[in-house]
């Protein structure tokens, strides 16, 4: 399969062309400031702010799939704009689109969302987010919108490295115990999108650990996994701040669990020491 990454060089980009290229498929990627450092794959710079460049990137590569990973919170004209501009290229090529979305796109007045949930964003970003949501819905209407939650790895992620920085005492800074996600591995994550890809799913898709834990709670178990003193991760709720955003948004994925044969693992399992 030929394959083309946006955001290749992120941090959950990066995984998607690891393991695509491990599957043996022609893998291109896309930067925007670096390239990434794994070997084997076309990278490409790309600013999704600029039709341009999308067109031209799409039109070089001429993907079976394109996998569009990229992440720019508070940049309207790269989440909304830009994922929009790049599936109307990739519908206009006839190729295939995985959109990774985000659990930003809902408030948390409902607590537990499912694949039927619709959008009800507070925040510019995940206003951004649900916008394109919206768009690919209508401009592409095969593609697939994976929406996802914390993704957390093997040391790599920024979450894990707030936890180090905290326990360190290298920043200053508290875990909420009310804000709470359904974080998910970026192995498991990167493995779900590309089986996703080679399939012929269609729509929005929950790709997110079946644990609901608080920020706290997490850093807890990175910790505990990591050796560090989680007695010094200072607790606090984000209801007593003001901070803007949704507090308690659980995915619910059993639906596209069900689907899949990649198993999308809990915090509980893919954080423990042995794991």
């Amino acid at each position: 399969m030929k394959i083309l990454i946006v955001g290749g060089s992120g941090f959950l980009g990066r995984e998607v062309v690891r393991e695509a290229t491990a599957a043996g498929h022609a893998v291109s990627a896309t930067f925007a400031t670096r390239a990434g450092d794994l070997a084997g794959v076309h990278w490409l710079p790309l600013d999704l702010r600029r039709a341009g460049e999308i067109e031209a990137v799409v039109g070089d590569v001429r993907p079976d799939v394109v996998v569009n990973a990229a992440c720019r919170k508070g940049d309207w004209g790269a989440t909304a704009d830009g994922a929009v501009r790049m599936a109307v290229a990739v519908s206009g090529l006839g190729s295939r689109l995985v959109h990774v979305s985000s659990d930003a796109v809902f408030s948390g007045s409902d607590v537990r969302y499912d694949e039927s949930a619709m959008p009800d964003p507070i925040t510019p970003y995940g206003a951004a987010k649900a916008a394109a949501e919206t768009a690919i819905r209508v401009l592409a209407p095969a593609a697939v919108i994976a929406r996802t939650s914390l993704i957390v790895g093997d040391g790599g992620s920024a979450h894990e490295a707030f936890v180090h920085d905290l326990a360190a005492g290298r920043r200053d800074g508290v875990l909420f115990t009310d804000d709470i996600r359904c974080p998910v591995h970026v192995a498991d994550l990167a493995a779900a999108l590309l089986e996703l890809a080679a399939g012929d799913h269609a729509g929005v898709c929950h790709l997110a650990g079946p644990d609901a834990v608080s920020r706290h709670e997490l850093g807890v178990l990175i910790a505990a996994r990591d050796g560090l003193d989680a007695s010094r991760l200072p607790d606090g709720r984000g209801a007593d701040t003001g901070t803007p955003g949704a507090l308690d948004v659980r995915l619910d994925s059993r639906r596209t669990q069900r689907t899949l044969r990649t198993r999308l693992r809990g915090a509980r399992e893919f954080l423990r020491r042995d794991a």
